[in-house]
């Protein structure tokens, strides 16, 4: 069964960075797609960013021009590197990957953006 445990996220002013890790058990990670969402109270949950085994990205319209997707196959992990960051940022971002077998969804980590 995978496993996807997510860190980084916090309290930040309007402006700063934040970089967001999940880290995959098993032995899949490196054949799987993997993504970053974000959901906001009272909205749906939305694609940020995901990146294929291969290292391609796609971004939805919240991450592109400030947030960055990449990952590190040797460390089964997937990072979000978030720059300039918004109070519209603000949400609990979850890491997804795709996979033969399904979906697999973190417990998500929660970013809040404010002054």
């Amino acid at each position: 069964q995978v496993q996807l445990v997510e860190s980084g996220g916090g309290l930040v002013q309007p402006g700063g960075s934040l970089r967001l890790s999940c880290e995959a058990s098993g032995s899949i990670f490196m054949f799987s797609v993997m993504g970053w969402y974000r959901q906001a109270p009272g909205k749906e949950r939305e694609l940020v960013a995901a990146v294929s085994r291969r290292g391609n990205t796609d971004y939805g319209d919240s991450g592109k021009g400030r947030f960055t997707i990449s990952r590190d196959n040797n460390k089964n992990t997937v990072y979000l590197q978030m720059n300039s960051l918004k109070p519209e940022d603000t949400a609990v971002y979850y890491c997804n990957m795709v996979h033969a077998a399904g979906a697999s969804w973190g417990r998500g980590t929660q970013v809040t953006v404010s002054s």
